[in-house]
């Protein structure tokens, strides 16, 4: 029979040991995860339904709710800023949802425009944006229906003619396309992890396109599904300088007067 070295049963033994470190570490990190949006990518392993209507969920992961969450919180103004509240509160829709970081990508460029180039005072607040461009611009994430991850066909932006996702027309009118995005594994093609990739077609093909990727996808309220934007690199309305052209357009509001 044969007999390993000592030397590489010890390499064996200190192998194990690291396993179990390994496993140790991780079980809790992914227990946690199932109480965050993370495990709802891809489908996750945990329940994905949310007992409250699209409105309700957003509320319940921002500071109304949780203090130490601020997901939506500026999200939830602008959907009231736009006189859309019945839209999230009671039809059946998929909502692709952009966050707080998205919102003040864009706010920030807008305030740089008017500010730098326009010479006008800071924009400080999401009431100076006229009810309208906030209207025009949310309602490109919202589309109807209930598409879910499984629903949505496959999209390969570098074999476009091929897989090219799906158009679909949003609440304002405006073609968007949703595809999911099949990762390769081990060298093996569309066999790896899946991530929605809703896009705003820019021009009148689909070669052309802004596009967000899905961070959260398939929660599902009572009235639609809820998929949430990638926080890192998504400016609200898919174009910035867009949504700061628009808003100049139509004219900034002064600062809403508070009383001391």
């Amino acid at each position: 029979m044969y007999h390993p070295p000592k030397k590489q049963k010890y390499m064996k033994t200190k192998i194990k040991i690291m396993h179990l470190l390994i496993a140790f570490v991780l079980v809790p990190v992914l227990m946690n995860n199932c109480t965050d949006d993370s495990y709802l990518k891809d489908g996750g392993t945990c329940d994905p339904n949310f007992d409250g209507t699209i409105m309700e969920f957003l509320q319940f992961k921002s500071p109304e709710n949780e203090p130490n969450n601020d997901y939506f919180s500026d999200l939830i103004k602008i959907i009231r800023l736009a006189g859309m509240e019945d839209v999230i509160e009671q039809d059946n829709i998929t909502f692709f949802a952009p966050t707080n970081w998205s919102i003040r990508n864009s706010m920030n460029f807008l305030n740089r425009i008017w500010y730098q180039q326009m010479g006008q005072d800071s924009v400080k607040s999401l009431e100076q944006v006229k009810p309208q461009v906030w209207k025009e611009f949310l309602s490109m994430y919202i589309i109807e229906g209930r598409y879910r991850l499984k629903d949505i066909p496959q999209i390969d932006t570098t074999a476009i003619a091929a897989y090219p996702g799906q158009t679909y027309i949003s609440y304002g009118g405006v073609p968007m396309n949703a595809g999911v995005v099949y990762g390769d594994a081990r060298g093996v093609k569309y066999v790896g992890p899946r991530q929605i990739l809703y896009s705003y077609i820019y021009d009148i093909t689909i070669s052309d396109m802004k596009n967000a990727y899905i961070a959260t996808s398939d929660i599902q309220p009572r009235n639609g599904v809820v998929h949430v934007i990638r926080l890192t690199d998504h400016d609200f309305g898919f174009d910035k300088n867009n949504f700061a052209t628009q808003a100049i357009q139509v004219g900034i509001d002064e600062l809403p007067q508070t009383n001391n």
